[in-house]
C-alpha cells in the first residue's frame, strides 16, 4: 500500500518535469543563450550579434579560409601528409580530403579521410601478394623456389637456365647471370701472328733467292764447280705452259741450286 502511494505522488512530479523540459528546449534551428532560443544563421555565415527578447540573430558571411559553425566560423582543414584536396573548402562546408596514390587511409571519415600511411613495401625476395588500395595497405609474400622478385613485382620470375655457363646463381632477390665459355683469345692470337711470321718468312726467302738467281744469269755469273749442275738443271726443266704459274719454276729453280750449295 505505501509503495502505491509513493507511485502516485511520483507521477505527477515526472509530468511537471517533462512539461518544464519541453517550455525551456529551443527548436532544430535554434541555439541557446541564457533563457533565449535564438535562430541560428544560415550555412555560409555566422552569429555577429546574439537575438534578445526584442530582436533576431545578427549574422555575417564566413571569410578568409573558414567555413560555417554553430555560432563562430571554423577554420578550413588543411589535408595531412599523404592527402589531398578531394572538395575544397566552402563558406558552408569544411574540406575535405582524399588518399593520395600510394597511400592508404588510417581515419576515414563519412566523405574522405583525416589521416594516411604509404603503403608497404615488399622487401627483396618478396612479391605483392596483394596490391594496396585507398583503404587497406600491401600484403607481401616470400617467393618460392627457383624464383626470385625484387620487391617491387606482384609475381616472382623463374631463374634463367643458364644455356652454356653460369656466372652467378640465382636468388630469390635476383636472377641467374649467365656467360658464355671463354675461349684461350692469347693463345689463338699468338698462333695466328706466329703462323702470318712464317709465311712471311718464307715468301722473303724464296723472293730473295729468285732475284739472286735472276741476277746471277743476267750477269752469266757462274758458281764455281756448280755451273754445270745448276744449267743441268735448267735444261731439264720444260717451259711453263699458259696455264702454269712462275711459282712452280721458282721453287724448281731453289730446289736445283740449294741441292748444290
Amino acid at each position: 500500500m505505501a509503495q502505491f502511494e509513493r507511485l502516485i505522488w511520483t507521477i505527477p512530479i515526472i509530468l511537471v518535469l517533462v512539461s518544464i523540459g519541453c517550455c525551456i528546449a529551443c527548436g532544430r534551428a535554434e541555439y541557446r543563450i541564457g533563457e533565449e532560443c535564438c535562430p541560428m544563421c544560415s550555412p555560409g555565415n555566422r552569429v555577429y550579434k546574439y537575438c534578445t527578447e526584442f530582436t533576431s540573430t545578427s549574422c555575417v558571411p564566413c571569410v578568409d579560409s573558414t567555413f560555417f559553425g554553430l555560432i563562430k566560423c571554423k577554420v578550413c582543414t588543411n589535408c595531412d601528409p599523404g592527402l589531398k584536396v578531394k572538395q575544397p573548402c566552402r563558406p558552408s562546408s569544411d574540406t575535405v580530403c582524399g588518399t593520395l596514390e600510394g597511400f592508404y587511409c588510417l581515419d576515414p571519415t563519412k566523405d574522405g579521410c583525416r589521416a594516411a600511411q604509404r603503403h608497404s613495401s615488399c622487401k627483396p625476395g618478396q612479391y605483392i601478394s596483394h596490391t594496396g588500395t585507398t583503404s587497406t595497405d600491401s600484403v607481401c609474400a616470400d617467393c618460392p623456389g627457383k624464383t626470385y622478385s625484387d620487391g617491387s613485382l606482384t609475381s616472382c620470375q623463374p631463374h634463367t637456365e643458364c644455356e652454356f655457363l653460369e656466372i652467378e646463381p640465382g636468388t630469390p632477390w635476383s636472377d641467374s647471370e649467365c656467360g658464355v665459355a671463354s675461349l684461350p683469345t692469347a693463345e689463338i692470337i699468338a698462333g695466328v701472328l706466329i703462323c702470318f711470321f712464317l709465311i712471311g718468312t718464307i715468301a722473303g726467302v724464296c723472293l730473295f733467292m729468285r732475284k739472286r738467281v735472276r741476277t746471277r744469269q743476267n750477269l752469266g755469273i757462274p758458281r764455281s764447280g756448280n755451273t754445270n749442275a745448276v744449267w743441268g738443271n735448267l735444261k731439264r726443266f720444260k717451259p711453263p705452259s699458259q696455264s702454269g704459274t712462275q711459282h712452280s719454276v721458282i721453287c724448281g729453280l731453289l730446289a736445283g741450286w740449294s741441292s748444290h750449295l
